[in-house]
């Protein structure tokens, strides 16, 4: 069944319809019937329909909405999309009174308006799992404590951290991803319906009520950009490659982690996989998928900006594909949320201390503060550990004579501030690596994620 072909003499070609027609848009039967719901009465308080045929016409479409919730609708290979489904059932539910369905409507703003609807309620969704994984990550920090572990810059170790702040970093992260679905949301928060193919009708329709009956905060402003943008699209697909690229530092890291060479975590069984051929493995697999799916979402976003940057106003059929695109990006976020969220949640993290150069930084800001400049400072440090390395010493077995051969203006007791303890006690910046900025950051954190 198509709703086009009363131009046509034969039947479609094989081989067009095997191309054109794209099942993916099944997922949206639910808010399809609503949507249509919605139109039905309001083009009956318009005075287009009888009250025979707006009862005819809702109550087929509850009938469609119970199938649907049952998973009980039956599609059909001559169904060209989710919208011809519908008007197909509704018509052997009621007959030929499904064909005023479609009265005042389009395709274009019909599917305009089902993929709002759908994209509203699973930004909601997204943001709900991004909550948890932050909530996770907040309670893996509290269990952490005062332990402390090496920041790294470059891969190298850098400076003494607590744990803590290590996974409080990707907490914020992914708060700011929650904002961005919340953002697209607001966005999304438009009725295309009543824009029609095109340019709107001549029918006396009204786009406020049926937006007002489908919860709309606003309705169109331009029929063209109704029914021909999709940078909503785009942008929720954004929203999910970045989440997924935050996810991918962390699933990297987790990777980096459960090696021997590191020895940080150590991955649940219920959540790692085995090698066919070596016994003793037990792989990481979800955050490598984590880190490779991550790559097809960036794909993702570029195909769907693509798909949009030489298309004249208004629809055309070229945007049947940003449906793939977007429902891929939405599904692989939410697999990579429940099933790494469930990795991480019971990942054991017990890492080793840091190394005996992360208090470098210290031993050269102990000059500082005496009024030395820093490019002196670092030049002196620098010239205390080419010393050490050459002895074949490190930073913590550091003298006295050490420091005051490198620089005279050190001081008994200065070799005391390379401690990894007395570097992460001495931060007082706002938001630094310090056990005081990790309790005010939980708790801003619980406040933010309640």
């Amino acid at each position: 069944m198509t709703l086009w072909g009363g131009r046509f003499e034969t039947p479609p070609d094989e081989a067009m319809w095997r191309f054109t027609v794209d099942v993916s848009d099944r997922r949206l039967l639910a808010v399809d019937v609503a949507g249509s719901t919605a139109h039905a009465t309001m083009i009956y308080e318009a005075g287009l329909i009888d009250d025979a045929e707006h009862t005819a016409l809702t109550g087929g479409l509850a009938r469609v909405a119970a199938e649907a919730a049952a998973g009980e609708f039956e599609w059909r290979a001559t169904d060209e999309d989710v919208h011809t489904a519908v008007e197909r059932r509704l018509g052997e539910l009621v007959g030929d009174v499904a064909g005023k369905l479609h009265t005042g409507r389009s395709r274009n703003d019909q599917v305009a308006l089902d993929l709002r609807l759908y994209l509203r309620e699973a930004a909601a969704e997204r943001a709900t799992g991004l909550s948890r994984f932050a909530s996770m990550l907040v309670d893996k920090a509290e269990e952490a404590g005062e332990r402390i572990v090496a920041a790294y810059t470059h891969l190298q170790q850098a400076q003494a951290v607590p744990l803590a702040h290590h996974l409080l970093a990707y907490a914020w992260m992914l708060l700011r991803d929650r904002g961005r679905f919340g953002d697209v949301a607001r966005r999304l928060d438009e009725s295309p319906l009543g824009a029609g193919a095109a340019a709107g009708s001549s029918l006396p329709l009204d786009p406020d009520r049926v937006a007002g009956l489908l919860g709309f905060g606003s309705v169109f402003a331009n029929s063209l950009d109704a029914v021909g943008s999709r940078d909503t699209v785009a942008e929720y697909v954004f929203c999910c490659a970045q989440a997924m690229t935050h996810l991918s530092r962390l699933a990297e890291e987790v990777v980096l982690w459960a090696t021997d060479e590191f020895g940080w975590a150590e991955v649940d069984d219920a959540h790692a996989t085995g090698s066919s051929a070596l016994p003793h493995k037990k792989n990481p697999d979800i955050a490598e998928l984590v880190r490779g799916k991550a790559a097809t979402l960036v794909g993702d976003l570029a195909a769907v900006l693509a798909l949009q940057k030489g298309l004249p106003l208004a629809y055309n059929r070229d945007l049947q594909e940003d449906k793939r695109l977007v429902f891929h990006a939405d599904d692989v976020l939410a697999g990579a949320l429940d099933a790494f969220g469930a990795m991480v949640a019971a990942m054991t993290i017990t890492p080793p201390g840091p190394g005996p150069w992360v208090g470098a930084l210290d031993l050269a800001e102990a000059l500082v503060a005496r009024g030395v400049p820093f490019r002196e400072a670092h030049h002196a440090v620098g010239r205390l550990v080419a010393t050490l390395v050459v002895r074949g010493a490190s930073l913590t077995d550091a003298t006295d004579e050490d420091l005051t051969t490198a620089d005279p203006r050190f001081e008994h007791g200065d070799a005391d501030v390379v401690s990894p303890t007395e570097s992460v006690r001495s931060r007082t910046t706002s938001g630094a690596g310090s056990h005081a900025s990790v309790a005010a950051q939980i708790g801003r954190l619980r406040e933010l994620l309640s």
